[in-house]
């Protein structure tokens, strides 16, 4: 008998140290379970979809014609879009080339171009007559209208050497009139159609006055820096304004080039009449 008590008592305390226990040192409490087997089967997830590759639309062509329109109205002036195009004796790609326009000048200012009428060429493209600044002066060639964007002329100069006087008009108002001083005998201010190719400050130079414009013209011999090309400029000399006393510049009053600033910006027009 008492070894029967014995048997039981060795047999719980095995039970009870071979029971599980968590962390906490609790021992959870027996319960009857049913052992259900169940196949699981592994699945991977799907990839997500790959991003559309991006559709060739023509937004970037339409993007580039949207800025080419051809010019109707004239004059008109603007920069060109390519490195250098030869101006053409006629709209024709394979015509002789009258002079090289490049997108900048020898002294690294832009290349300022005046178009006066359009036409197609005999390539079936749209070209543009053009005021090309050389001597003799009064050239034209014609160059593509892709080669150059254009924006009418908003202002003109009109220069009557008989009457030794300037006026200029803005968005078609007489907007000034003024007395010049012209080129001397032997080196008269040229008669012709031109446009402002260039505008600066004379550094230093009180000669020139306090603003000047270069001119498409060409003199006989000039006051201008490097010679040749026809000025509109300021004075030190008013005095001497309503004479022809230059080199073939126009001599303005200092008050005449200040207001030129506003009222003659790159590409405008200029009668010179005699």
């Amino acid at each position: 008998m008492r070894l029967g008590r014995l048997l039981g008592l060795a047999a719980l305390v095995a039970a009870i140290v071979a029971a599980p226990s968590f962390a906490d040192g609790t021992t959870p409490t027996p319960t009857t379970t049913t052992t259900t087997t169940s196949t699981t089967t592994a699945t991977t997830a799907a990839p997500l979809p790959a991003a559309p590759a991006p559709k060739k639309t023509t937004a970037a062509v339409k993007t580039k014609r949207a800025t080419f329109r051809v010019n109707t109205v004239f004059p008109a002036a603007g920069e060109l879009l390519v490195n250098s195009v030869p101006a053409r004796v006629s709209p024709n790609p394979h015509a002789g080339v009258i002079k090289v326009m490049h997108m900048f000048r020898p002294d690294y200012r832009t290349q300022e171009i005046l178009a006066l009428a359009t036409k197609l060429g005999s390539d079936g493209k749209p070209w543009y007559k053009i005021s090309v600044p050389m001597r003799p002066n009064g050239m034209k060639g014609w160059i593509p209208a892709r080669s150059v964007k254009l924006a009418p002329t908003v202002s003109q100069i009109v220069i009557n050497r008989s009457a030794r006087t300037i006026d200029i008009y803005w968005k078609g108002k007489h907007a000034l009139h003024a007395i010049v001083a012209i080129g001397a005998p032997g080196m008269e201010t040229p008669v012709g159609h031109y446009y402002v190719a260039a505008r600066f400050v004379p550094y230093q130079d009180p000669f020139l006055g306090v603003f000047a414009v270069e001119t498409s013209a060409y003199s006989k011999l000039t006051e201008w820096p490097g010679g040749g090309v026809v000025g509109i400029h300021g004075t030190s000399a008013p005095q001497l304004l309503g004479q022809a006393v230059s080199h073939g510049c126009v001599r303005v009053s200092n008050q005449t080039a200040a207001a030129m600033v506003k009222l003659a910006p790159l590409g405008t027009p200029i009668t010179i009449t005699g």
